[in-house]
């Protein structure tokens, strides 16, 4: 059974940063691409970032583009995601999320693992 835990969220004002940790067990995701996605509150879920099974391969949503950056470490089966020069509106629950395919889903119907969610609050 896998099991993917987040940890580092918090409150935190804006202009700051924090980064976000996504630990796996159950089974190694080395071959997973690894995914964060937020949920605001009243929002649907959405994508954040992805990065592919090797760490090379990284893609962004326009609206965290520059500020937040994904890694990852395979050794430790864990992802990472830096925030850097956070706002307010990116006040959300956000979830690492494994994905079987080998490029970069930005789909939410393309991850089988979820983890639980992790707070971060932004304050102005």
């Amino acid at each position: 059974q896998v099991q993917l835990v987040e940890s580092g969220g918090g409150l935190v004002q804006a202009g700051g940063s924090l980064r976000v940790s996504c630990a796996a067990s159950g089974r190694t995701l080395s071959s997973y691409a690894m995914g964060w996605f937020r949920q605001a509150p009243g929002k649907e879920r959405e994508f954040v970032t992805t990065i592919n099974w090797s760490g090379r391969s990284t893609y962004y949503a326009d609206s965290v583009k520059g500020r937040f950056t994904i890694s990852r470490d395979n050794a430790k089966n864990t992802v990472y995601l830096q925030m850097n020069n956070l706002k307010p509106e990116d006040t959300a629950v956000y979830y690492c999320a494994a994905s079987p395919s080998g490029w970069l889903p930005s789909e939410e119907n393309a991850y089988v693992y979820w983890g639980q969610g992790a707070h971060v609050t932004v304050t102005s």
